[in-house]
């Protein structure tokens, strides 16, 4: 079996507005990654009827891009998608209930990241059927830590 490792990590400081990657970032319990716009209350979901427990960190699974893009035959990038942290080959199975590293950082994933008309709206495509059932996972920061690219993922 391969190792799973952080390909990427990546943050966007306000709601709506371009995502960029940067080669590593603080995790910080109960907030998310700082300089992200979770980290500071402002992404699109931060509403208080919504749960804010789940808006920690997203994780996208490497290979979802290529499917995504087959699927719509389109030539998305990890960007577009808006997931905070894409992993090389992703095993779920093995990380599911169980508190894993990246870097100094202990995550729990709490749930699937499934796609959103949001996303369909501002990449004019039909993200529902670009990342059904592929859309990654939500995931809580158990103890806080710094992450980098490149870091291999141990549980």
């Amino acid at each position: 079996m391969k190792m799973m490792s952080l390909h990427a990590i990546i943050i966007g400081e306000k709601a709506k507005e371009p995502l960029r990657y940067v080669e590593s970032a603080q995790a910080v319990k109960g907030k998310g990654l700082e300089g992200d716009r979770y980290f500071y209350g402002q992404g699109t979901f931060n509403k208080p009827q919504l749960s804010q427990d789940v808006r920690e960190i997203s994780i996208l699974p490497f290979e979802s891009l290529a499917a995504c893009n087959s699927r719509l035959e389109s030539h998305l990038d990890f960007l577009d998608l808006r997931r905070n942290l894409i992993i090389k080959n992703f095993d779920a199975s093995l990380l599911e209930e169980k508190i894993f590293s990246i870097g100094t950082t202990k995550f729990r994933i709490v749930r699937t990241c499934p796609p959103c008309r949001y996303l369909s709206r501002l990449l004019d495509e039909d993200m529902m059927k670009g990342l059904k059932h592929i859309g990654g996972y939500r995931a809580l920061i158990v103890q806080s830590g710094m992450i980098s690219v490149g870091d291999e993922i141990s549980y």
